[in-house]
């Protein structure tokens, strides 16, 4: 692993970062702080960092998509990401991380747009057994049905929300469940198979889930 000294946060550097790109990225960021509140290694203020990393980016992403150029709005993207950088840098991963590596590594998919696509369900799954992340996830996104508001971050910027849009074939989903239970990351929900199977068929066809969307 190559760590830099120095990184040198300029929100001036980010006004020309396409919409899209700048939308996705931030998705992929806040997926850091998403599993950074159920990870094994979670601590007090990470939980607190990553609260408000996802309540940041929540904040400034729709704005990006909608206004590139507006320095507040990119302020609240590039703040929420340096608090989910540090997450990720603190804590383990789990189930969201593990599919996103098994896709892209498997059928060659764009990373950021992957995390992004992936995220929603994720958390989905998860979120029966992870109630102060979810408790916490609610406070920063302003309320219930989190899974579908950040589908919604994506979709509403224009952004892919179906794994098939990047060029996933629907024949790779039972590779993808294959590769995933053969050596599952730790996860605070065991591992159904028929559930992870119905998670990565949704992710493929670009599926909204809710609360009841992977209830077992």
């Amino acid at each position: 692993m190559v760590l830099p000294e120095t990184v040198i946060y300029d929100v001036d550097l980010t006004l020309t970062l396409p919409p899209l790109m700048s939308v996705t990225s931030g998705l992929n960021a806040m997926a850091h702080a998403v599993e950074a509140l159920y990870a094994t290694n979670r601590n007090p203020i990470i939980d607190m960092m990553a609260e408000t990393g996802i309540a940041s980016l929540y904040r400034g992403l729709p704005v990006v998509a909608r206004e590139p150029g507006n320095p507040e709005a990119r302020a609240n993207a590039l703040y929420g990401a340096w608090l989910c950088a540090i997450c990720l840098g603190a804590t383990s991963v789990a189930l969201h991380h593990k599919l996103c590596h098994v896709l892209g590594g498997s059928f060659n998919l764009p990373h950021a747009e992957t995390h992004a696509i992936v995220l929603p369900h994720a958390l989905a799954y998860n979120a029966p057994m992870v109630r102060d992340a979810v408790a916490a996830i609610k406070r920063a996104l302003g309320g219930d049905g989190i899974a579908g508001k950040l589908f919604d971050v994506a979709r509403d910027a224009g952004a892919p929300t179906a794994l098939r849009d990047l060029g996933m074939p629907e024949d790779g989903i039972d590779r993808a469940v294959e590769i995933t239970l053969a050596n599952p990351y730790a996860n605070p929900r065991p591992i159904d198979p028929v559930l992870i199977r119905r998670l990565i068929a949704n992710a493929w066809a670009g599926v909204r889930p809710d609360h009841s969307t992977y209830a077992g």
